[in-house]
C-alpha cells in the first residue's frame, strides 16, 4: 500500500505517527489532534515542494501511529520517542554546556552527588541549577545540617571505623553499625527530599514536630540541632519570599537563523535578575521555520526537566503553545506562561537575547572559515597551545600488513591547506608493521631537514592516531634536539585529541565544534594523501614486476607507461595504438602479444 493510500486510511483522532524508511528506522515523529489530516497534509503540492518535506516523503516507506487521549498526551509522547529515536528529520536538541543537577541514589543508604549526566539508574535528580555554584552549595548544606554523605564507601559490607566525614559532623556513620539507625538515616532523607523539592514549609513544619518530641523525651542535644535546623530552613523560606517579591522568573528565548545555520540562545532570570545563559547551534536545518524550532525547542528542554520557570518568553507564536502551557502547568503545580512579548521592558530584553544570538552565531559560524583569525585563536584555546597556529604540519602512515609502507605530510597555513608544501615519505629503516617506529622515522627526517636549512617549524604538528604514535612523534623530535614543540594527536573513532604535556586531560570537542572540524579536514586529508600515495606505489611495483617479463621492455618503457596510464589495469586495457603513441609501434606489439598470450593461457586453464 502506498503512503499517500495509508495515510488516507488513519483514524481523526489525537495521537502521534512516526515515518519510517526501508530499514524501518523511525526518521521522522510528529503530533496531531486530527491523525489522518496532519499526515495527508505531507503530500500536498505546496508540502512536497519544500525541501525538507519533499526529501522526507521520498525517504519514507511506512507510516505508524500512536493513539491517545488528548494533545497534551500526544506533546509527552512526541516529546519522549523524539529522544529515544533521533529522527534525523526532526530537530534536535543540541546544547553546547551542561548545567548540574543534584543526584539522590536509590541505594539502601542513599547518598546525594552533584553530576552533570542523567542517566536511568533508580536515582532521583534534582534541577538544574544555575549558576552552576548552587547546586555544590545546596550539597555543602545537606552534608553539614542532614549528614547525607557523597562518599564512595561501600555500605553493603561491615567497616570498622567511620571516615573523616563522620568525624567533621558531615555524615550520619552508616558504613559502621551503631552509629546510625535505618529510621534515622532514612529520617534524613525524607528531609533532604522536602528540602530539594523545595517544601520548606513542610520541612520546617515536621523539623518543628520531631523537636518537640525529642524536647518531651529529654533528648535536648538532638531537640537543639532540630532548633537550629529549623531556624535555618525557616530563614531560607522567608529569603525566598522575599526574592519572589522582588522579581520574576523568566526563561527568555531567541534565534538568529541563516539555513541552514542557526544560532538560539536562552536567558534564564531568577529573581529579576539575569544569572546564566546557554546557546544552542545547528548546521542542518535547511527548511527552518521559526514556530515549528521554538514549539520543538521548548518541548525538549521542559518536559523533562525538574524546574520549570513561572514564565517563558519567545519571539512568535506556534501551534501548540497552549497545550504545552497547560502540561507544564500540572507539571510544575504551578501556572506557567508561554509569552511573545511585543512591548516594553519585557520586549528589550527578548531583543537583547536576540542580539546575543546573532553575536552567537557570527562566533561560531565565523570561525567556521579556516582563513579566519578567529579560527586560529579558537584553536590556540581549545588545544591550550601557546600561540595561535599560524601552519600545523599533519602526518599519516599508510601501509598493507608492513608492505610498501609510505607516510604523508600535508600543511595548513592561514586557514587553508597549502598543497605546495605537502611531502611524500618511502619508509626506509623500518621492517615489517610497525607503525610508531615509521612515525618515528618520517618526523626525524622532516625536522633534521628543517634544522639543516635552518627554517622556521610549525606551530602545531599534528599526528594522526593515538598516545602510541603522538610519543613515537616526541621521542624523535627530543632525540635530534627539539624541544617545547607544540604536538597533538586525534584518535579515529572516538575522535579524541591529545595535546603532549597534557594527555592526562584529552581534550573531546563537542561533534559540531568548528574548532574540530578544522582538525578532521587536516587529518583527513593527510589519510588521502598517504593512501593514494600508497595505492601508486603499489600500482607501479605490481606493474613494474609484471612488464619486466616483457622482453624488450626496460625501466625507461615501464617509467612513461606508469607515468601516462597510472596503474596495471589501464596499460592492460589499453588498444595497441594507444600504447604505440607513449612507447612506440614496436614496443607496443610485443606488449599486446604478451597480454593475448598471457588470456589464452588463463581461458585454456579455465577450460
Amino acid at each position: 500500500m502506498e503512503l499517500r493510500e495509508k495515510a488516507a486510511q488513519l483514524p481523526l483522532l489525537p495521537g502521534v505517527y512516526l515515518y519510517k524508511d526501508q530499514y524501518g528506522e523511525v526518521i521522522y515523529v510528529g503530533k496531531a489532534k486530527n491523525l489522518r489530516a496532519r499526515v495527508r497534509s505531507y503530500f500536498s503540492d505546496d508540502r512536497l515542494a519544500e525541501r525538507k518535506t519533499g526529501t522526507l516523503i521520498s525517504d519514507a516507506r511506512d507510516i505508524e501511529y500512536i493513539l491517545v487521549d488528548n494533545n497534551k498526551e500526544a506533546l509527552a509522547l512526541e516529546n519522549n520517542l523524539i529522544k529515544q529515536w533521533k529522527p534525523r528529520f526532526n530537530i534536535l536538541l543540541r546544547d553546547d554546556k551542561t548545567f548540574p543537577y543534584i543526584k539522590l541514589t536509590s541505594e539502601k543508604y542513599p547518598r546525594v552527588y552533584v553530576t552533570r549526566r542523567l542517566i536511568k539508574d533508580g536515582s532521583t535528580y534534582y534541577g538544574p541549577y544555575f549558576p552552576g555554584n548552587l547546586a555544590h552549595r545546596l550539597v555543602h548544606f545537606i552534608h553539614r545540617h542532614f549528614k547525607v554523605p557523597s562518599c564512595k564507601v561501600d555500605f553493603t559490607r561491615a567497616h570498622t571505623h567511620p571516615c573523616l566525614e563522620f568525624h567533621i559532623h558531615r555524615c550520619l556513620g552508616p558504613c559502621v553499625e551503631g552509629l546510625t539507625t535505618d529510621e534515622a538515616f532514612a529520617a534524613a532523607i525524607r528531609d533532604v527530599k522536602l528540602f530539594l523539592e523545595g517544601r520548606h514549609k513542610d520541612l520546617a513544619r515536621d523539623l518543628r514536630t520531631r523537636m518537640r518530641e525529642a524536647s518531651e523525651g529529654t533528648r535536648f542535644e538532638e531537640a537543639a540541632a532540630l532548633r537550629d535546623l529549623m531556624s535555618t530552613v525557616e530563614e531560607m523560606e522567608e529569603k525566598q519570599k522575599i526574592a519572589a517579591a522582588e522579581g520574576e522568573n523568566i526563561d527568555i528565548f531567541a534565534c538568529h537563523a541563516e539555513p541552514p545555520l542557526v544560532a538560539a540562545n536562552l536567558f534564564h532570570l531568577r529573581n529579576g535578575r539575569i544569572v546564566d545563559r546557554r546557546e544552542y547551534f545547528w548546521e542542518d536545518l535547511f527548511d527552518f521555520q521559526e514556530p515549528e524550532f521554538f514549539s520543538s525547542l521548548l518541548k525538549q528542554i521542559y518536559l523533562d526537566q525538574q524546574y520549570i520557570p513561572n514564565r517563558i518568553h519567545v519571539p512568535v507564536d506556534f501551534e501548540d503553545r497552549e497545550e504545552l502551557e497547560e502540561l507544564l502547568s500540572e507539571k510544575r503545580g504551578h501556572k506557567v506562561e508561554i509569552l511573545i512579548p511585543q512591548r516594553g521592558q519585557k520586549k528589550a530584553l527578548l531583543d537583547l537575547v536576540e542580539t546575543n544570538a546573532k553575536h552567537a552565531f557570527q562566533q561560531r559560524f565565523r570561525i567556521m572559515h579556516p582563513s579566519s583569525k578567529a579560527m586560529q585563536e579558537a584553536l590556540q584555546d581549545a588545544l591550550g597551545l601557546p600561540d595561535p597556529p599560524k601552519r600545523i604540519e599533519c602526518f599519516d602512515i599508510s601501509h598493507i600488513q608492513g608492505t610498501d609502507k609510505v607516510a604523508s605530510m600535508v600543511v595548513w597555513e592561514e586557514g587553508r591547506m597549502k598543497k605546495s608544501d605537502y611531502r611524500k615519505f618511502i619508509i626506509r629503516t623500518v621492517v615489517g608493521n610497525d607503525d610508531f617506529a615509521s612515525m618515528r622515522e618520517v618526523v626525524t627526517r622532516r625536522y633534521s631537514r628543517l634544522q639543516q636549512e635552518n627554517k622556521a617549524f610549525p606551530s602545531l604538528i599534528l599526528i594522526d592516531g593515538g598516545l602510541g604514535q603522538l610519543h613515537a612523534a616526541v621521542e624523535a623530535l627530543e632525540a635530534i634536539g627539539v624541544i617545547n614543540q607544540p604536538v597533538a594527536s586525534i584518535a579515529k573513532r572516538e575522535e579524541i585529541i591529545y595535546v603532549y604535556g597534557q594527555e592526562d586531560e584529552p581534550i573531546k570537542l563537542d561533534r559540531y565544534s568548528p574548532v574540530l572540524h578544522v582538525i578532521q579536514m587536516v587529518r583527513d586529508e593527510a589519510h588521502r594523501f598517504a593512501v593514494t600515495f600508497h595505492r601508486t606505489r603499489r600500482g607501479a611495483a605490481r606493474l613494474t614486476s609484471e612488464l619486466e617479463q616483457v622482453e624488450g621492455i626496460g625501466a625507461k618503457t615501464i617509467a612513461k607507461l606508469l607515468r601516462e596510464f597510472g596503474s596495471l589495469e589501464r596499460v592492460r586495457e589499453a588498444p595497441a595504438e594507444e600504447l604505440a603513441k607513449v612507447i612506440g609501434p614496436a614496443a607496443a606489439r610485443r606488449l599486446r602479444e604478451f597480454y593475448n598470450m598471457s588470456a589464452a593461457s588463463e581461458l585454456k586453464v579455465l577450460n
